[in-house]
């Protein structure tokens, strides 16, 4: 019988996600909504929490109190229930310096005397922006089994999606050999592709050509492996740097995960990974009730729908729908859309209360809400947004990039950001 292993959780949420702009003006990435009604962070703390991971240190920066709010109101433990969810941010030093983080191994790197104080034999590496259904049980027994420093959560992907992530050549039994970051060259995936017998091996449905084993930042390393590997490799960053110092080291192996992965990269996966929950496949399973995702409570009464064509879309609680038609939409909490207005293809992201506090000077607007008669394709609609009567945001001239006061275009998608008020009759 395998020895029991005490695991802890560090989440890296500290990025500032320019890929994701502009939704991230005004929030960090990792506490961006997702789905109406959760926050992306609340994905890898609720795996952890699944797993049985219970202590869990999040290390954050850029725009960090929003996150370190949802955190606090969501994550609580007793007695009964042991655990903890703790937020580490850049702390000043006795000369008054303030030394931001400069990378992810940079991050756990200055915040390691704290995260040392677990007694845990194993530290789990997470990324605050990803999608995913995973128990980590079985990535700690895989590396328990290989005895391995270094355990890479990794899994087969395209030749497309293999330049945008860190690539793994492994042998027979699974050791990783060798790793790339981020091929800028197409000869220098050459070495990186699976033969057929990882297909066979591994039972894919995937075509057995043109596949890479791409690493998902996801790792699990030993308490002496971490330790032993940011003080031999002084630099920043873990797939840039560190990643290939412990390949050369040995004692590094890939466990090969088989589900649903996204990686929150840009605001087309974002959109089109939120979309993806009206569907029926969901992709993310967000109704496993032993599994939950767990997230802030809200105690909001279920959605008022009045005379509204619905189809293929998710409403959260707390929403007025008076639409004409809302299709292939994920409206979330406390979301208020007039009569007449037509949405399709929308991800609108609802709002922390009905009206803002009258005592505090909210840069917001005093009422939250889509007006009526208007029509709305292919958007995204951030926290705390005002639009008026009669509003047309179709994207009429298929523009791909355009910056306007607090309305943008990325990829295509229109994306009205936080505090905006868009007047009566604007046609985008």
């Amino acid at each position: 019988m395998r020895k029991p292993v005490q695991v802890t959780t560090i989440i890296l949420a500290g990025g500032q996600g320019t890929r994701l702009h502009p939704l991230t003006l005004n929030h960090s990435k990792p506490a961006v909504s997702y789905g109406g009604r959760y926050r992306l962070i609340d994905i890898p703390i609720s795996n952890s929490i699944n797993s049985d991971f219970r202590n869990i240190f999040v290390i954050a920066q850029y725009l960090s109190g929003e996150l370190e709010h949802h955190i606090q109101q969501t994550y609580h433990f007793d007695s009964f229930n042991p655990g903890s969810v703790d937020v580490l941010t850049p702390q000043e030093n006795e000369r008054g310096e303030r030394h931001w983080f400069q990378g992810t191994a940079d991050a756990i790197r200055k915040n390691l005397p704290t995260i040392l104080k677990s007694s845990a034999d194993y530290f789990l590496i997470l990324s605050g922006d990803q999608l995913y259904n995973m128990n980590f049980q079985s990535m700690v027994d895989f590396a328990q089994e290989k005895r391995a420093e270094l355990t890479i959560a990794s899994l087969p992907v395209t030749a497309q999606e293999a330049k945008r992530m860190g690539l793994l050549k492994i042998d027979e039994d699974h050791n990783v050999v060798d790793f790339i970051e981020k091929p800028k060259e197409p000869h220098l995936m050459d070495p990186f592709l699976l033969d057929k017998t990882f297909f066979s091996n591994h039972e894919s449905t995937l075509p057995d050509k043109n596949h890479y084993l791409a690493s998902m930042g996801i790792y699990l390393f030993t308490r002496e492996g971490l330790t032993g590997l940011l003080q031999q490799d002084s630099r920043n960053d873990f797939g840039y740097h560190l990643i290939s110092t412990a390949v050369s080291r040995g004692k590094t192996a890939a466990f090969v995960y088989k589900g649903y992965w996204e990686d929150i990269g840009t605001v087309s996966s974002y959109y089109e990974a939120n979309l993806n929950l009206t569907d029926a496949s969901r992709k993310l399973d967000t109704y496993d009730e032993k599994n939950p995702i767990f997230t802030r409570p809200t105690y909001l009464p279920g959605p008022k729908i009045s005379s509204t064509r619905i189809c293929n879309s998710i409403i959260c609680e707390g929403s007025i729908i008076e639409a004409e038609e809302i299709s292939h939409s994920v409206i979330g909490l406390r979301s208020h859309i007039k009569k007449g207005t037509i949405l399709r293809d929308c991800v609108m992201m609802g709002n922390h209360f009905y009206l803002p506090p009258t005592h505090q000077n909210y840069p917001i607007p005093s009422n939250f809400w889509i007006g009526e008669d208007c029509l709305i394709e292919k958007a995204i609609i951030d926290e705390h947004v005002q639009i008026g009567n009669r509003v047309v945001l179709v994207n009429k001239d298929k523009l791909s990039h355009y910056d306007g006061n607090g309305i943008y275009i990325r990829d295509g998608i229109i994306i009205v950001t936080s505090g905006a008020v868009v007047p009566d009759g604007f046609v985008l």
